[in-house]
């Protein structure tokens, strides 16, 4: 058996393959005009995304903040054959590329648009992109593209996991495709100490700054976690004390029947810490938070933000969890993401259940400010030190991820860095896929248009183009239609295959599909 065939076997046992089409054109029953009607069972490839070219492709967001005086780093994304040459024509004063590792890097001052022109060459070719330097009080332009450590190793996190996740996150050539955050969740904390009294790590992280400094000599960020609470969720100290020297003992209160109930020690004190750890992580290097309580309340929002803020370096703030829907204006006014609902699972229920919810939310998100569905559960995860492989189907992923993408949400892989096979890989570098999610128009998607269990998604593009999404909901296949008067255009439109990065053809006024259990096509609609 050959190793192509012998890999296919492995995944199918796995369950990693699923359904998918080809996409031949047919005509709806309903109508003469031609509909592009893809078979829903024809065995899956391991994955549906196309290898990139050996030619260099430039990849990822068209535009990035900063705030002025903050640390600049920026790695461009490029795919193709290595060695890979770096440029940026037109960087401003203060900023310079490296032109072997393609990191942006250097301080702004004065506020202001710089646009730029990025440039990659190799032994086969050259390639240039634009790309706006927007410098002014909006960070994270674009939603956040990382790993968080919660969903694979939970409370069984230390530094040489997390550091093992950094150099997998490269290996497997994923920052190549825009992802950048390597984010610590609960359980770093230590005791309060430093010259700050800011909390300091415990014993599974023995130096976070030599932590932050290896993770962007890769060219990536590093994140971090805490509470406003007095202790985490996981029973470590939290950014409150109940003493204003801010000690603290591991609590004997059963947590069960405790959280999120305002009840001490999972509520926050009346002595506060929030500035000296922020101005501690900054020290240390941490681009990125994750700010965990319930319920969250704007005041505690606030003074982390001005903490925040005040800490010298941009810092990336993410609420969570379950933000209430009221505080909505809030939420986009003082913070980068906030987790609409509580926490995924790796089952359909819940994560369709996740997304499904975000129409309402829709007014708040936008450059800057994102609704947040929670982490991806693909790779292999479980919550601890034993793992699995995600329980959604190959379909459920894609679906899974062309939704994400659609809600212009943050994507925060939650899996094993170091397990990634070669379907989870395909999944997580669809560049055409991603490139709806990093928008820089930063519009989130609407629900178009609902019958049955066929559900359409639809999101305009900052050039005029229209991401649209033909979701199946139920059990068995279906074909499921997109109306070019749900989209407000009219006359023929292309339409591209953005998983199989591929031309359907033209279509005068609507594209149809037929479309697996819980699966999906993404295309993207073209005058």
């Amino acid at each position: 058996m050959t190793k192509p065939r012998l890999l296919l076997v492995a995944l199918l046992a796995l369950g990693w393959v699923g359904r998918s089409p080809a996409a031949p054109a047919t005509t709806d029953p309903s109508s003469t005009v031609p509909v592009a009607v893809v078979p829903a069972v024809a065995a899956l490839p391991p994955t549906l995304t196309p290898p990139p070219p050996e030619t260099p492709r430039i990849n990822g967001p068209g535009i990035f903040g900063v705030r002025p005086g903050s640390p600049f780093l920026y790695t461009i994304p490029v795919t193709g054959r290595l060695p890979i040459t770096y440029a940026a024509d037109g960087l401003p004063a203060g900023l310079t590329v490296d032109a072997l590792t393609g990191r942006i890097s250097g301080v702004l001052t004065e506020p202001g648009d710089h646009p730029v022109r990025l440039r990659a060459s190799n032994a086969l070719g050259q390639t240039e992109r634009r790309f706006l330097i927007r410098v002014g009080e909006a960070i994270s332009l674009t939603p956040a593209m990382g790993w968080n450590s919660w969903n694979c190793w939970a409370g069984s996190v230390d530094q040489e996991k997390v550091m093992r996740s950094a150099r997998a996150m490269v290996k497997f050539g994923l920052d190549r495709h825009g992802w950048t955050y390597i984010n610590i969740d609960d359980t770093w904390q230590g005791a309060r100490g430093g010259p700050l009294n800011a909390l300091q790590p415990n014993e599974k992280f023995p130096d976070l700054k030599a932590l932050c400094d290896e993770i962007h000599a890769l060219g990536l960020k590093a994140g971090i976690y805490s509470t406003p609470w007095v202790t985490s969720y996981a029973t470590h100290a939290g950014g409150s004390s109940e003493n204003p020297a801010g000690t603290w003992a591991k609590p004997t209160i059963p947590k069960k029947g405790n959280v999120n109930k305002k009840i001490l020690p999972w509520a926050i004190g009346p002595y506060h810490f929030m500035k000296p750890d922020a101005k501690q992580w900054a020290q240390w290097g941490f681009d990125y938070l994750k700010y965990d309580w319930n319920p969250i309340e704007a005041p505690d929002v606030r003074e982390m933000a001005e903490a925040l803020r005040a800490s010298g370096r941009d810092i990336v703030y993410s609420l969570s969890n379950s933000a209430p829907f009221s505080g909505g204006a809030d939420w986009a006014r003082l913070s980068n993401s906030w987790r609409t609902a509580g926490a995924i699972r790796d089952n359909w229920k819940s994560m369709w259940g996740e997304a499904y919810g975000e129409e309402k939310w829709l007014p708040f998100a936008g450059p800057g400010h994102w609704n947040d569905p929670d982490m991806l559960v693909v790779g292999w995860l479980g919550w601890g030190p034993r793992l699995h492989p995600s329980a959604l189907t190959a379909d459920e992923q894609y679906t899974h991820l062309s939704l994400w993408c659609l809600l212009s949400a943050p994507l925060l892989i939650g899996c094993d860095m170091d397990r990634l096979d070669p379907f989870t890989v395909g999944l997580l570098t669809n560049d055409e896929v991603l490139a709806v999610d990093q928008d820089s128009a930063g519009r989130q998607a609407r629900r178009v248009s609902e019958e049955g269990d066929a559900v359409v998604y639809a999101k305009p593009l900052e050039d005029g183009s229209w991401a649209v999404g033909l979701f199946n909901r139920g059990l068995t296949p279906i074909t499921v239609t997109a109306d070019w008067t749900v989209l407000g255009v009219a006359g023929p439109h292309r339409v591209r295959d953005l998983w199989r990065q591929k031309e359907l053809g033209a279509f005068p006024e609507r594209f149809g599909s037929t479309v697996a259990p819980h699966g999906v096509v993404l295309v993207r609609v073209l005058p």
